[in-house]
């Protein structure tokens, strides 16, 4: 993974106050993460703006460029204009860990810190679900849509009277047809 020592950040040597610092993303990047099988690749540059403070550092990661992706629907690879903004913060604590998905914690004498696996993320987070070559993106209007991927949303209590229609609905069909339900009648009105 020597490849990887590329998008190493030495902080030690640091001083406090803002740096930035500028990588590159390329076919090489991706194929050091085996990257899914949708991306086959880009051109991005992404650019971190590091402000290190005495109790921790900010960090911000604005990646932009293009990314080679396969079309979901026609199965043709194109390029996919990107950009993306996102932070993390690295707090100074007494050993290396993971808080949450944007905090970080790091030792006062950790020498380097390594943003490929972040960079490599970010990207992922900032492709569409739905990936659709623009060729096809212009044919699609109204008429086209399908509803495909809509939700409807319908409130409980709708939800409970149309249900409780049809139940007693089908208790009327059902019980016109079937004699055994007039005897069961009988017994209900008994009590």
């Amino acid at each position: 993974m020597k490849f990887l020592k590329n998008y190493n950040i030495d902080v030690i040597k640091l001083k406090e106050g803002k740096h930035e610092f500028t990588f590159p993303v390329d076919r090489e990047f991706f194929e050091h993460f085996e990257a899914a099988e949708f991306l086959h690749g880009g051109k991005l540059q992404a650019t971190i703006h590091l402000n290190k403070l005495t109790s921790l550092m900010e960090a911000t990661f604005e990646i932009q460029g293009e990314v080679n992706l396969t079309c979901d629907r026609s199965l043709e690879e194109f390029d996919f204009p990107l950009f993306t903004d996102e932070k993390i913060i690295y707090k100074y604590g007494l050993e290396e860990a993971e808080i949450t998905e944007d905090v970080f914690m790091i030792t006062r004498d950790t020498p380097s810190i390594n943003v490929a696996q972040l960079i490599y993320e970010f990207i992922l987070l900032a492709i569409p679900a739905k990936k659709i070559h623009p060729d096809f993106v212009e044919e699609m209007d109204e008429e086209d849509f399908d509803g495909e991927g809509e939700l409807v949303y319908i409130s409980d209590e709708k939800f409970e009277e149309e249900s409780s229609d049809e139940d007693n609905h089908s208790n009327e069909a059902d019980e016109s047809t079937d004699p055994r339900w007039e005897i069961l009648k009988k017994l209900k009105k008994k009590d």
